[in-house]
């Protein structure tokens, strides 16, 4: 799958610094301590300027035979410096805007409490 197809244009980590190992690392290793789907892998992927969350669907609400979906993309936005967080709407096939962040920490809180379930469905 690729989360850049319906998302904007791709743009190199040599004009954005993203994505790059240690922030992946970074993700991953908060997607730990999430409080939905914990016994799930989920992967993180180079993505637009940022990064992609996919994960196996355990729900069957989105896949009813158990594929990898898309959960979220993170973008980094290097004219602000904030982070944007996206959802899948899997009904529309297309990412929806979530939220805007100042540091990454709180980008990570939020996706992984997921209060409203949009994205472990």
């Amino acid at each position: 799958m690729m989360a850049e197809q319906d998302a904007a244009a791709h743009i190199g980590p040599d004009r954005c610094g993203h994505p790059n190992d240690v922030d992946r690392r970074r993700i991953e290793r908060a997607l730990a301590h999430r409080a939905r789907y914990r016994y799930v892998r989920p992967t993180v992927r180079a993505a637009a300027c940022g990064y992609c969350i996919e994960s196996p669907c355990c729900s069957r609400h989105v896949d009813d035979g158990g594929a990898t979906i898309l959960i979220a993309w993170i973008e980094f936005v290097p004219a602000s410096g904030c982070w944007r967080l996206y959802w899948r709407d899997h009904a529309q096939q297309a990412w929806r805007g979530h939220a805007e962040y100042v540091a990454l920490a709180a980008l990570l809180g939020d996706l992984n409490t997921d209060r409203a379930r949009v994205f472990w469905p």
